[in-house]
């Protein structure tokens, strides 16, 4: 295996695990450390041999080299592990054990793979797996396949593999993923389309986003709760109480512009937009992407806002040399001037309208840093209906 590596390397083929992208050091994804287990596990079960580190095939094609933290044997398996490294993105499953359990199969040309502790089952629609299934996405699955196939090759044509991924702390992670609110229980998703972590990857929050979306679609629901974070999602919660299903709330983020494009594009018909004045300045300003560089909040922009409101010469001066949106907020707070806020939700709503050609019945919601309604669009009931 390792003259293979070696061979593709000087071909330009091997995937340079840990290069950087900017300052940032790329990762691999569970999916990837799942295979890479599975590769080791199978050698084991086959040549008896134990590896320290396994090439894993890319979807691309390309190879990374992984290495494995441990092999064991039981009395009918093999169990391999690899630590899955994310790079410098902020993964939560950074440092996770991914094992893979293997034994054999009677059954000729056979792979199955299936998912044991820590790693979740589907209760939902709307994933792209079948409800009952483990949670492992379909490009995982693949990989998986593809390194039993490298080291049985022949060999399959007289036997089976039974392959078992499992995360011994996938249940708790998983508590820190969206998977709960997605129906997928007991663990995390064996995940990955490219193999490869992206530091702070935008595509994988979208994804995120949009297999939310997906999800609340398949329920029968057609209205969403967006929100910027935790703290506003625990905040809309209390508005909503039991009034709207666990599936429909998603946190979006940064994503406003993504996330507002997607609903109204798959056939969501009303959203509610809920957030803090930072956030909400931003989309007010039209920025759809809330944390790219450039997006800083304009003082100019809520100075002028604050005038229409009424504000006075002096408290527009302030505005204009305040330091952070939140230092708007108490210079507003300290004058009374409740009705900037309800004009700051109105230029949200009106930009997000445009932004989807008023596909969807919005609401936008502003709360104070205690959670208490100071702001909102349309100024009437909420919730919806």
């Amino acid at each position: 295996m390792s003259g293979n590596h070696k061979k593709l390397d000087n071909q330009g083929q091997q995937f340079v695990q840990g290069k950087r992208i900017g300052n940032l050091r790329t990762g691999y994804t569970t999916g990837t450390s799942a295979a890479a287990a599975t590769k080791a596990a199978v050698y084991f079960l086959i040549n008896r041999e134990k590896l320290s580190k396994v090439d894993v095939t890319l979807p691309k094609g390309k190879l990374i080299s992984i290495n494995i933290k441990r092999i064991s044997e039981g009395k009918h398996s093999v169990t391999a592990t690899v630590i899955k490294d994310a790079g410098d993105d902020p993964d939560v499953t950074n440092n996770a054990q991914i094992c893979s359990t293997v034994s054999l199969l009677k059954e000729s040309n056979t792979v199955v793979i299936d998912g044991g502790t820590g790693v979740g089952r589907v209760t939902k629609p709307g994933l792209g797996l079948k409800i009952g299934n483990a949670a492992i996405n379909p490009v995982p699955r693949t990989m998986i396949e593809r390194a039993v196939q490298e080291v049985m090759k022949d060999r399959l044509n007289s036997v089976g593999i039974y392959v078992v991924i499992s995360v011994p702390d996938g249940a708790e992670i998983a508590k820190k993923t969206d998977n709960p609110r997605l129906g997928i229980v007991g663990g995390i998703s064996i995940l990955g389309t490219s193999g490869i972590v992206i530091p702070y990857s935008t595509a994988s929050f979208a994804a995120s986003i949009r297999q939310s979306i997906n999800v609340t679609l398949a329920m029968g629901s057609d209205t969403v709760l967006l929100t910027t974070g935790g703290r506003s999602e625990d905040f809309i919660r209390d508005v909503f109480k039991e009034k709207m299903a666990e599936h429909s709330y998603i946190q979006i983020g940064d994503f406003i512009g993504y996330a507002i494009k997607q609903c109204a594009d798959t056939g969501i018909t009303k959203a509610v937009v809920a957030g803090f004045i930072g956030k909400l300045t931003k989309m007010g300003m039209g920025i759809k992407q809330t944390h790219v560089k450039g997006s800083k909040v304009d003082m100019i922009f809520l100075s002028n806002l604050a005038r229409e409101c009424g504000a006075d010469d002096g408290l527009i001066t302030q505005i204009k040399s305040a330091n952070t949106a939140r230092h708007v907020y108490d210079l507003i707070n300290a004058k009374h001037l409740d009705l900037f806020y309800f004009a700051l939700c109105d230029k949200v709503h009106n930009q997000l309208s445009r932004l989807c050609n008023s596909k969807l019945k919005l609401k936008i919601i502003l709360f104070d840093f205690e959670g208490r309604i100071i702001g909102k669009a349309p100024n009437e009931m909420i919730p919806f209906d």
